[in-house]
């Protein structure tokens, strides 16, 4: 990169340090990518659950590999590398040496931060029921894989976030141990799942603390339908909004097939938006600038 060029792990540890939260909506694909950026996010997060559900059509039950995240996560990074792409990792997607793996891809890829949690391999969402968890000396050699292969980058800082779902099995005190274990691996950040109450926030905010607390909001999950308002006043440094996309994008396609289905043509549900303005939200725009400057005039009419 320039000298002029902030790498975004640079720019997503800047805002750590910064007063405010950062607010990261999730993201699964271009599309969701390309509006969250119009509107102004200057953080993104790619959603495990919602990459599994776009690209292969399937629940969050560790079906996606490591392949399928880090390609979307690259795609989805080249869209403003000037904006911190948050990403989900599972497991790490196997032992210490795919955990490494999964470090250096996601560095390559250009990924600002990732978090890898203490499920065992055959993971579910952290918001259903029966989740297994792997053993604490499992999750901090995870944690420990990740810091040595980040160290074997040159120039690289990416974002470690240590995330657990024991406090739902075993109790909050046992997941806050594990956190702090993390924390003292070389993790950067700390992330409890399936938090059920703002005092659990509170305390954990209070006894990691000066590590930044990550809280994840899924509404109608097993963690209360906390706002920005509410994580600001708690006290966590990041709030990330996994469906925040992928689930409005359910309630559009389906009504815009029901449309077509019943009516015939989608003309009230395009809201008059023709393809060109499809994509310019796209970056139809930018790609004609790019040719314009190389002297071409591919798209002199468009």
């Amino acid at each position: 990169m320039t000298a002029n060029v902030i790498p975004p792990s640079t720019r997503l540890r800047q805002l750590l340090t910064s007063p405010d939260l950062i607010v990261a909506p999730g993201v699964y694909d271009g599309i969701s990518a390309r509006l969250a950026l119009e509107a102004g996010f200057n953080v993104l997060y790619m959603s495990g659950a919602a990459t599994t559900a776009s690209m292969l059509g399937q629940p969050d039950l560790a079906i996606a590999t490591q392949n399928d995240f880090v390609q979307n996560a690259s795609m989805i990074a080249g869209l403003n590398p000037q904006v911190p792409l948050i990403c989900d990792a599972d497991t790490g997607f196997g032992g210490p040496v795919m955990v490494a793996r999964t470090v250096i891809a996601y560095a390559r890829a250009g990924v600002a931060g990732f978090h890898i949690e203490d499920q065992v391999q055959s993971k579910r969402c952290g918001h259903l029921l029966g989740k297994q968890i792997a053993p604490s000396t499992e999750f901090i050699s995870r944690i420990r894989a990740a810091v040595t292969a980040r160290a074997k980058l040159p120039g690289n800082d990416i974002v470690l976030i240590a995330r657990t779902d024991a406090a739902q099995t075993y109790g909050l005190d046992e997941a806050l141990d594990r956190l702090k274990a993390a924390i003292a691996a070389g993790a950067d950040v700390a992330f409890l799942e399936g938090v059920r109450s703002e005092d659990e926030v509170l305390r954990t905010v209070k006894e990691l603390a000066p590590t930044p607390v990550l809280l994840n909001i899924v509404t109608g999950g097993s963690t209360p339908d906390f706002t920005v308002a509410d994580a600001t006043r708690m006290g966590v440094k990041i709030a990330i909004f996994p469906l925040i996309s992928a689930i409005p994008a359910i309630h559009g396609i389906r009504e815009g097939l029901a449309a077509l289905k019943r009516q015939g043509t989608d003309v009230l549900t395009a809201r008059n938006m023709g393809p060109k303005h499809f994509f310019e939200v796209m970056g139809l725009d930018e790609a004609i600038q790019i040719d314009k400057e190389a002297g071409g005039e591919a798209y002199a009419a468009v």
